[in-house]
C-alpha cells in the first residue's frame, strides 16, 4: 500500500491511514531513527510527521513535544507541497514564519530543516525534520545526511508494510491487515453491521502439482491473476476491502447490506478461469463462506474464524456458499476437540483397546481368522462408537498413528498367544496413505520378524479403492506387502467404487462382500441373484470370498449354496474383547484341541 500509488488517490489515502494507525513496533523503530538524526546532525530536536489534507501528525519525536497540528500551521507542509528539502536557519528572519504560532509560541521553533519521505514512485507521504529553539547554520553535508536518513526511514516503512500488511505475491492487504482493520472498527466504536466473506477458488494441491512440473512462477501468476480478477468481477464499492488471507484464499470486508454476499460472490465467480502463463489457463471452482457481525461483538480473530468455519462447511458439503451456523460450528469444534483427545489417548496409550471378530469357514463353522477392531473408552464421554472418531481421524494424519497403534497391539497380542493354542491370522485396516509410504512393507515385515512371528499372521485390509488406484505408490506398496507374505483383503466390496475391472490391478487374496449385499438375501430375489452372480465371478477369478454382516442361519445356508468361503457377523459372534474371545475360541476349537 506504500507502493504503486501513482494516479490512485484512494490508495494514497489508505497508505496515509496505514501510517497514521498505531503500531508500537513500527513507532519504536521510528523513534530510533529520530534519535539517530539528532545525534548525527547535532540538532537536539527531531521528528517524523505524516500529513493528510487537513492535519499533521507526529509519529515519532525527540525533544519535540508537539503531537498534532493543523496542516496550515505545519512547517512540514512546505516540504510536502514543494517536494524538496526546506532549511530555515532562523525562523524569525524568514517572512513566511516570523509570525507563525509555532514560532512565537510553543514549541518556539527557531531552526527547522526537513526532507520529504517519498516512496519509490516519488509520492510524498511525510517528512523527517530536525528542529531547535535557537538558530543554526546547516551545511551541505548535514543536509545530505538528513536526506540519506529520510531515504532509510522510507525504505523501512515500505519494508514494514510489505512484511506486515501486504501479501507479497498478490499485492493485496494480507490477513494481518484484515485483523488490524477489524480491531480498528471495534476501537472506533463502529456500530455498522458488517459482513466478512471468505473465498476459496484455487485447488492449491493441484496448483502445487503444477508447480512440480512448471515451477512456482506460473502458480504465482495464477494468484496474481486472481487478485486482478476479483475486483474486476465483483466491482467492490469504496468501503469494500479485498484481502489475501492465505495462499489461494481471499476475503472481503463489507457492510451487511452490501450486495457482496457469499452467494452473490459465488455466483459472479462461477465459471471463471485464471492464467498460469500465456496460453495456459485453469478453470476455478469458487466456494464462499460468510459471517455477519457488529464490530467489537467478537474479537477480530473470532470473526475470521467464523468466516473460515462457514467456508469449510461449504467446501465439505460441496455447496457454493454458506453462512456461519453456530450449530455446525459447534459440531466442528467438538470434532476438533475429539481429535485432540484422540491424539492424547494415542500418546499416553489410555482408553483405546481392541476387540476381535471371528472369521468362520462357511462349510465347517471353524474359525479361520480374526479382524481387529479398535474401541475407545473416552475419559468423559464413555464408550464411543468407532463411527464417531475413525472417519474424523481418516481426514487427518492421526489415521496413520491409529493404524500404528492397532498393528502394535495386534503384534503384542499374537506374541502373547504363542503360549496358547491360538494360531489365527488377525487382519487390520490400513489406509492408502500408509500403503504409499516408501518401504512400508519392509517396515511391517521387520516388525513381525522382531516379534518372532510369520507375516502370514498379520492380514491387511484396504478400502479407499479409488484412492489406491490413483496412487502408483500405493499399488506398489500393496505388491510389496503381497511379496512378503501378508494376506491382502479388499473391504466393503459392493458399495462405492466397485468397478470389477480394478480387481486385477490390485494383488488381492480375499474379497469381503459388504453387508448391504448380504442383509436382504432372505427376503429379496434381486439381492440373491446379484449376490450369487458376484460370488461366482469372484470364485472364477480365484479369490477367497468372505461375507460380512451374516446374522441368521438362512443367510448362512444361502451363502453355502452360492459357494461363498467365509463369513463374519453376529450369527457367529459379535466383536469380542480378548478374555471373551479366548473362551469362545476354546469352545469353537474344542474338537481340534481334544478330538
Amino acid at each position: 500500500m506504500l507502493m504503486n500509488l501513482g494516479g490512485d488517490e484512494s490508495r494514497r489515502i489508505k497508505a496515509l491511514q496505514a501510517l497514521l494507525a498505531p503500531d508500537e513496533s513500527r513507532d519504536e523503530v521510528l523513534r530510533k531513527f529520530v534519535q539517530l538524526a539528532s545525534q548525527a546532525l547535532g540538532i537536539p530536536g527531531s521528528f517524523i510527521s505524516v500529513l493528510d489534507d487537513e492535519h499533521q501528525f507526529v509519529r515519532a519525536s525527540r525533544n519535540f513535544d508537539l503531537k498534532e497540528s493543523s496542516r496550515d500551521d505545519s512547517l512540514c507542509r512546505h516540504v510536502v507541497d514543494s517536494d524538496i528539502p526546506v532549511v530555515v536557519p532562523d525562523t524569525l528572519h524568514d517572512p513566511r514564519f516570523s509570525t507563525h504560532p509555532l514560532i512565537i509560541g510553543e514549541p518556539f521553533i527557531r531552526f527547522y530543516a526537513g526532507v520529504p519521505l517519498k516512496n519509490r514512485e516519488r509520492i510524498v507521504l511525510g517528512t523527517l525534520c530536525v528542529t531547535d529553539t535557537r538558530p543554526h547554520t546547516f551545511s551541505t553535508e548535514q543536509l545530505a545526511t538528513l536526506k540519506l536518513l529520510g531515504e532509510l526511514v522510507m525504505s523501512f516503512l515500505e519494508a514494514w508494510h510489505a512484511a506486515s500488511f501486504t501479501d507479497v505475491v498478490t499485492g493485496l492487504p494480507n490477513r494481518q491487515r484484515l485483523i488490524r482493520d477489524l480491531q480498528f472498527l471495534a476501537a472506533a466504536g463502529d456500530t455498522t453491521l458488517r459482513r466478512l466473506v471468505l473465498i476459496d477458488c484455487i485447488d492449491m494441491p493441484r496448483a502445487y502439482e503444477l508447480a512440480r512440473s512448471m515451477g512456482m512462477l506460473p502458480v504465482e501468476n495464477l494468484l496474481k491473476d486472481m487478485a486482478t480478477l476479483l475486483p474486476l468481477r465483483l466491482r467492490p464499492g469504496v468501503d469494500d476491502r479485498i484481502y489475501t488471507v492465505a495462499t489461494g484464499r481471499f476475503a472481503i470486508l463489507t457492510g451487511a447490506k452490501s450486495r457482496l454476499s457469499a452467494s452473490y460472490v459465488a455466483t459472479v465467480l462461477q465459471g471463471i478461469s485464471a492464467d498460469l502463463e500465456e496460453g495456459i489457463s485453469v478453470e476455478l471452482t469458487a466456494y464462499t463462506g460468510e459471517t455477519a457481525f457488529m464490530p467489537g461483538s467478537f474479537s477480530a480473530q473470532e470473526i475470521l474464524r467464523q468466516g473460515v468455519s462457514a467456508l469449510h462447511e461449504a467446501i465439505g458439503q460441496g455447496v457454493s456458499a454458506m453462512s456461519f451456523n453456530e450449530s455446525f460450528d459447534a459440531s466442528r469444534t467438538e470434532d476438533f476437540l475429539l481429535m485432540n483427545d484422540l491424539a492424547v489417548a494415542l500418546e499416553k496409550n489410555e482408553g483405546l483397546y481392541l476387540v476381535y471378530q471371528p472369521k468362520v469357514c462357511l462349510q465347517t463353522g471353524v474359525p479361520l481368522g480374526l479382524e481387529a477392531l479398535i474401541r475407545w473408552k473416552h475419559p468423559t464421554r464413555g464408550e464411543l462408537s468407532p463411527a464417531m472418531f475413525i472417519p474424523l481421524a481418516s481426514q487427518t494424519n492421526l489415521v496413520s498413528a491409529l493404524t500404528e497403534w492397532v498393528i502394535n497391539s495386534v503384534i503384542a497380542q499374537q506374541k502373547a498367544w504363542r503360549s496358547t493354542t491360538i494360531r489365527l491370522p488377525v487382519s487390520v485396516n490400513v489406509s492408502e496413505m500408509d500403503f504409499a509410504r516408501e518401504g512400508y512393507a519392509d517396515y511391517l515385515e521387520d516388525k513381525m520378524i522382531k516379534a518372532g512371528l510369520p507375516t502370514a499372521l498379520l492380514g491387511i485390509e484396504c478400502m479407499e479403492t479409488e484412492s489406491i488406484l490413483e496412487s502408483p505408490a500405493a499399488l506398489k506398496g500393496l505388491e510389496m506387502l503381497k511379496q512378503r507374505g501378508f494376506a491382502l483383503s479388499l473391504d466393503d466390496f459392493g458399495i462405492g467404487y466397485s468397478n470389477i475391472s480394478y480387481l486385477r490391478r490390485m494383488p488381492l487374496d480375499v474379497i469381503k462382500l459388504d453387508k448391504s449385499l448380504i442383509s436382504e438375501l432372505s427376503s429379496d430375489t434381486a439381492s440373491r441373484i446379484i449376490a450369487r452372480s458376484i460370488i461366482k465371478m469372484l470364485k472364477d477369478l480365484d479369490y477367497t470370498v468372505l461375507a460380512e454382516g451374516v446374522e441368521n442361519a438362512e443367510i448362512v445356508s444361502t451363502l453355502r449354496q452360492y459357494g461363498c468361503d467365509q463369513a463374519q457377523g453376529f450369527f457367529y459372534s459379535k466383536p469380542l474383547p480378548v478374555e471373551e474371545l479366548q473362551s469362545w475360541l476354546s469352545w469353537k476349537l474344542r474338537d481340534r484341541l481334544y478330538g
